[in-house]
């Protein structure tokens, strides 16, 4: 046999007893961590205490409960739910509250005080305290989370945000409801409605929307030109300050960066 053939016999063996436990190691390597799993998001937005606050307000943290027994009038408190997301109920101790809807928490709490009257008629209100919060990203002024009040359009929220004049595309705004199973992304042009009267895509906000204002197409050209030149400028200024300090020593900087000896 000559020698590229044996070459090629060996690398083939080789192939034969080492592929098969590379394959396998490379695919172990790759498998999802356990403990990992048990912390992604499963469901929903990723907070703890989700809901549809316009439909039926729920309890976060933060907020205010406040709950009255029209049998005993001896039940009575205001609490704040805590950190842990509970309550204390004198009669019964800490109580789990958050996420609970105020029909919800009205049976519950009335379920747990049961046993210690013969009869309960709770009656609950709730204050809303902690923040239940919509984003706005992208080519606005004041970009970030911003407060949940309840009945906001779209056009509402990115008006609130101040878009960009010139650089915000308000053909293309992004209404992102985000779910890792089920994620819902609309894209709607706001300035139909100025436009043209038409407020189809004028969508509802809900809780925890993020929406996104992208940028013209003039816009992400200058930004992609400024990314480029922004590097070398910024090396091009080090050099020029290192060479001019350094032919002129006796320049220095006192308090607050101000340059003295000139």
């Amino acid at each position: 046999m000559t020698s590229p053939r044996r070459f090629l016999a060996l690398l083939l063996a080789g192939w034969v007893v080492i592929g098969p436990w590379a394959v396998l190691s490379g695919c172990a390597s790759y498998l999802p961590d356990k403990r990992l799993l048990q912390y992604l998001n499963q469901e929903g937005f990723g907070k703890r205490y989700v809901g549809d606050s316009q439909e039926q307000n729920y309890l976060s943290i933060g907020d205010t409960v406040t709950f009255i027994d029209t049998y005993n009038p001896e039940i009575s408190a205001t609490r704040q739910v805590d950190v842990d997301g509970t309550i204390l109920v004198d009669q019964v101790g800490a109580v789990w509250v958050a996420g609970y809807t105020r029909s919800e928490l009205e049976s519950y709490l009335t379920q747990k005080l049961s046993p210690y009257y013969r009869e309960t008629d709770i009656k609950v209100t709730i204050t809303t305290g902690g923040r239940k919060v919509y984003y706005v990203l992208g080519q606005v002024t004041r970009k970030g989370a911003y407060d949940f009040t309840g009945d906001l359009t779209l056009f509402e929220a990115v008006l609130l945000a101040s878009p960009k004049p010139n650089a915000a595309n308000l053909g293309r705004v992004r209404l992102i409801r985000a779910d890792p199973r089920n994620p819902l992304i609309i894209e709607a042009n706001v300035s139909d409605l100025w436009e043209r009267g038409d407020s189809t895509y004028n969508i509802p906000v809900k809780e925890y929307d993020i929406i996104f204002v992208p940028a013209t197409f003039l816009q992400g050209i200058a930004d992609f030109i400024s990314s480029l030149f922004v590097p070398v400028i910024s090396v091009f200024r080090e050099v020029i300050l290192a060479i001019f300090f350094a032919s002129n020593p006796e320049i220095s900087f006192g308090r607050g960066g101000r340059r003295q000896g000139f």
